[in-house]
């Protein structure tokens, strides 16, 4: 049995284009599992495999590679930074132990490293941080470790210190050994010598190793109490309080470097094995039952106990249909039979193989604290529980966010349905944040994601992995309705059609919900004029009608519907009765309610040259965006706004054209807002015009 101490299953995020590819090939190389590292502007990474990903530079899909450093073994998550594909990053974050936080020199803390942060911070995972592109124009590894301070609210330590500035960076000195490694030019990372600190750095290297040495004494009482009466802590002291911080996430260690230029890599390699916890330090997994409710049992790391396995995400290439599965407890062996505590359906163990990014090594066995792929499993989905036979449990459910975007879409020529149907079905299986369903009326298929290069990529993944050529419609906002007032009112359902009919009679009120409750049912009918047995059928009368607003057919969201009272007949009388009169009583009293459209608002977060922020602001404004905050930095200015969904369609060209091409953004669902008059009296003459053009076909 391998050692778990010396496994380290960590992940590397953060914003677009800051280095993350990079940093991974770099660590490979270092590790002697590639001996050409590929660029990502080349499009030869290797872990950006997907022809989208090289052809774009952006890491789409998060890519699992093993390999081993210093007698430790690394399973290494390269996730992607681009906002519509945070799912990706979220489920990663969800089966490891740690992580790299990779933020670049120049561009310091954007948009989307708050974001993984965030996350990171909510699933609990310790990071050492590494400020990349030190080479770069304008890079400034202190002022970025501050930014981290000011805006992720993080605890930074600062472990090591740049020798050189931009292009003239050569090199770091580790403030703990109080030595200088320093790189020649010829972009090996191997070719650096170990020197004394540069005699004009003397005194900042001792300033902020005394900061270091402080923040590290603070968790350990004894050791902080020897230190304040002026005895200095030994190395692995001080070593071992940083583990401790780090893995409370008390502190974050933070290291500097160029993975492009191969300078500064080993010390972050040394601080994974240093400081980021093993398997069995971290905080076991919740066990939870059917509803999602936590029973208080947790899945203890330990390769002897019983399987417990989360399948985190489903990938399908050339091999067949791929479950990569993080191992908590037990073990799996090549022929097992396990439980899918979801489905409730066993399934067999048939081939086991370990992950080289699109590379693989076939398994007979591995255990706890493994990450592995597991090839034809059929009904696995993300997120289900996989386990032992007799002793079947539930782990935290992964929770993802609902699609804000739509698109209708067709097959160019006619054979092309059921291929376009086999592999949406596939891809809707890899990535729980995109969606598929049949418009009833039109019986077109509409495709739903996260955002605009969310569904740009699936289409493009349909043309050239599948062969399927799509005529695609204009881009759908998710919209939905709701109510402003409220209504008392009464409905009965009454049929007669010999022999026995159906009757059922309600009072009840009908009221604007709390924000995010969805429907809230409740009774306060006394006397047993509606008898109980039939408040559940009441209840999924109103349920089933939520699916279509009166104003323009859209869901409708928080709704507090109470039952007041009503009648019913000891014959005719059925829970069918009371489920139509429950329709009825829906559709007659929505309208009467001021119903109200909503549309999705973004929070939108743009990153501008400064002397384009007037533009920018203006354009912001135009799409009815609400400023909410601006911040200046040294290479240019943030910017977060709330604006609508329906604004944003080709903003990323507007935005190139105002800042020459040097603004980026991002986005993310914020909450739903009423829509004004105007905007909504354009969407309901949209529906119409959309369902009489169905009509006429």
């Amino acid at each position: 049995m391998s050692d778990l101490s010396h496994y380290r299953n960590i992940g590397i995020f953060a914003h677009v284009d800051a280095g993350k590819t990079t940093t991974t090939e770099r660590i490979l190389k270092l590790t002697g599992k590639i001996h050409k590292a590929g660029e990502t502007h080349d499009g030869e990474s290797t872990t950006d495999f997907m022809e989208q990903e090289a052809e774009r530079g952006i890491t789409i899909q998060s890519a699992a590679v093993s390999c081993f450093w210093k007698g430790h073994r690394f399973n290494v998550i390269d996730t992607p930074g681009h906002v519509d594909f945070t799912v990706e990053v979220y489920r990663s974050l969800k089966v490891l132990d740690g992580g790299i936080g990779v933020f670049c020199g120049s561009g310091g803390v954007e948009p989307q490293s708050e974001t993984n942060w965030r996350y990171a911070n909510e699933s609990g995972v310790a990071r050492i941080i590494f400020v990349n592109k030190l080479d770069r124009l304008g890079a400034d590894f202190l002022r970025v470790v501050q930014q981290t301070r000011d805006v992720l609210a993080a605890n930074p330590v600062v472990m090591v210190l740049p020798i050189g500035r931009e292009d003239e960076f050569k090199g770091v000195v580790d403030l703990l050994t109080r030595k200088a490694y320093i790189w020649d030019d010829s972009g090996d990372a191997e070719n650096y010598t170990i020197e004394d600190v540069p005699a004009d750095m003397v005194d900042m290297v001792e300033e902020y190793r005394e900061q270091l040495v402080e923040s590290a004494v603070e968790q350990d009482d004894d050791l902080m109490e020897a230190y304040m009466e002026g005895e200095e802590p030994s190395i692995e002291d001080i070593k071992r309080c940083i583990r401790k911080g780090t893995r409370t996430m008390a502190i974050f260690p933070a290291y500097c470097g160029s993975a492009f230029k191969n300078k500064g890599m080993q010390l972050v390699l040394d601080a994974v094995n240093d400081y980021l916890p093993s398997p069995t330090e971290v905080d076991p997994q919740p066990l939870t039952d059917e509803e999602g409710n936590e029973t208080g049992e947790h899945a203890i790391v330990d390769a002897d106990a019983p399987l417990k396995a989360l399948a985190f995400k489903i990938m399908d290439d050339r091999f067949g249909a791929l479950t990569f599965v993080r191992i908590y407890s037990g073990r799996i062996k090549k022929g097992d039979t396990i439980l899918n505590s979801a489905t409730g359906k066993t399934e067999r163990v048939g081939r086991m193989v370990e992950m080289q990014a699109d590379e693989r090594t076939e398994l007979d066995s591995a255990q706890a604290g493994d990450i592995i792929a597991i090839i034809g499993m059929k009904n696995v989905q993300t997120g289900h529980t996989l386990c032992d036979v007799k002793h079947p449990c539930t782990l935290e459910a992964m929770v993802f966010p609902e699609p804000v975007i739509s698109i209708a879409v067709a097959p160019k020529d006619k054979g092309g349905s059921e291929k376009m149907g086999v592999a949406i079905g596939k891809m809707v299986a890899e990535d729980p944040s995109f969606r598929v369903e049949t418009d009833e009326d039109s019986g077109e298929t509409i495709l739903k994601g996260m955002g605009e290069l969310h569904l740009d990529i699936k289409v493009d993944i349909l043309k050239r992995t599948y062969g399927v050529e799509l005529i695609v419609g204009e881009p759908q906002v998710a919209y939905r309705e709701t109510i402003t007032a409220q209504v008392e009112d009464s409905y009965t359902h009454k049929k007669q059609s010999g022999g026995s009919g159906q009757y059922g009679k309600i009072d009840y009120i009908i009221r604007p919900g709390e924000a995010n409750t969805g429907l809230v049912f409740k009774s306060s009918v006394v006397g047993g004029n509606v008898p109980k047995e039939f408040w559940p059928a009441i209840e999924k009368g109103v349920a089933s009608m939520m699916k279509t607003g009166p104003i323009a057919g859209f869901p409708v969201l928080d709704i507090e519907f109470e039952l007041t009272d009503g009648a019913y007949h000891a014959v005719d009388s059925s829970a069918i009765a009371f489920e139509i009169a429950a329709k009825g009583a829906f559709r007659q009293s929505l309208p009467k309610a001021q119903p109200q459209l909503l549309e999705p608002i973004m929070k939108v977060d743009v990153f501008t040259p400064e002397d384009h922020v007037g533009d920018v602001i203006g354009d912001l404004n135009r799409r009815r965006g609400m400023i909410k905050d601006q911040n200046a930095g040294v290479t240019g200015v943030r910017i977060k706004a709330d604006v609508p969904l329906s604004e944003m369609f080709g903003y990323i060209g507007s935005l190139r054209t105002m800042t020459s091409g040097r603004g980026q953004f991002s986005m993310e669902f914020s909450h739903y807002a009423a829509c004004p008059a105007n905007v909504s009296e354009k969407v309901v003459a949209q529906v119409k015009e959309r369902k009489a053009a169905e009509a006429k076909k």
